[in-house]
């Protein structure tokens, strides 16, 4: 099995919210909740990746 192959099958174990709270540790990443049924507009400067977590 390759190296990428057993990486992928590792991070399958963890659940959403621990992969959540380790990104959140990274540098470069900038984290914006939006309670439940608050509305929420986000803009950004590109580039970059949104990811919409609901959990």
């Amino acid at each position: 099995m390759k190296i990428a192959d057993r990486k992928n099958e590792m991070l399958k174990k963890f659940k959403t919210f621990e992969l959540v709270t380790e990104l959140e540790k990274r540098e470069g990443v900038e984290k914006t909740t939006a309670e439940p049924y608050e509305k929420k507009k986000i803009t950004v400067d590109g580039p970059a990746v949104i990811l919409i977590v609901i959990d």
